[in-house]
């Protein structure tokens, strides 16, 4: 009886072994693994931070260069509460809104008054003709820095594309015409606004903004 019970006392001491033993390698197993797929996803994370588009970055302040095409106007810069009639199209300063309309990309018409009032204080506004294609417009996201400007579509330009500053206009039949970076380089935070450094947000968010 000594004997058996010793032999039962054995094999349950190595069944206990075996189980501790295979218990440790799942658990080494499992560490492993969590191990490779945390560097994994770190990798894919750091990956796609890398990949994720940068904002174009131009100099503040107007240097005063000659950038060929580009318009230069004397438009006033009272603020007003009623609807202006505007010399430019789309406008490149003048009478405007009290508010200002908060920088960023809109999908839709913004209105005048309100753009007008982000130029006065050194935004820029970049508008599109509603119909030229995803590609192109995908170009002009590229070249945008991240603040102080406006994307919006503007339904009878008289280019596919304008870039307005304050009393200052370019017309571009390409967002590939190294002039659009000539222009942001030289107009955008310009000092020669009348309310250069001025918010760009914190007022009003038109219809269509997206970022």
């Amino acid at each position: 009886m000594k004997q058996q019970r010793a032999a039962q006392r054995a094999a349950k001491l190595e069944e206990y072994k075996k189980r501790e033993a295979k218990a440790k390698r799942n658990k080494r197993i499992g560490l492993w693994a969590g191990i490779v797929g945390g560097v994994a996803v770190l990798g894919l994370v750091a990956g796609s931070v890398f990949l994720m588009p940068r904002p174009a970055t131009y100099s503040a302040g107007s240097a005063g260069a000659e950038i060929d095409g580009v318009e230069l106007f004397d438009n006033g810069s009272n603020h007003v509460t009623t609807p202006v009639t505007y010399p430019q199209t789309p406008p490149a300063g003048g009478e405007h809104n009290p508010t200002w309309l908060n920088c960023g990309v809109y999908t839709e018409p913004v209105p005048n008054e309100n753009a007008v009032h982000s130029l006065e204080h050194g935004a820029l506004w970049v508008t599109y003709d509603p119909s030229i294609s995803d590609d192109e417009l995908a170009i002009i996201k590229e070249k945008l820095p991240s603040t102080y400007v406006i994307l919006s579509p503007f339904e009878g330009l008289p280019s596919p594309i304008v870039i307005s500053g304050w009393n200052s206009q370019l017309q571009l039949e390409s967002a590939s015409d190294e002039r659009f970076e000539q222009f942001f380089e030289e107009y955008w935070k310009s000092d020669k606004v009348p309310e250069p450094g001025a918010l760009c947000s914190g007022a009003l968010d038109a219809p269509g903004k997206v970022s």
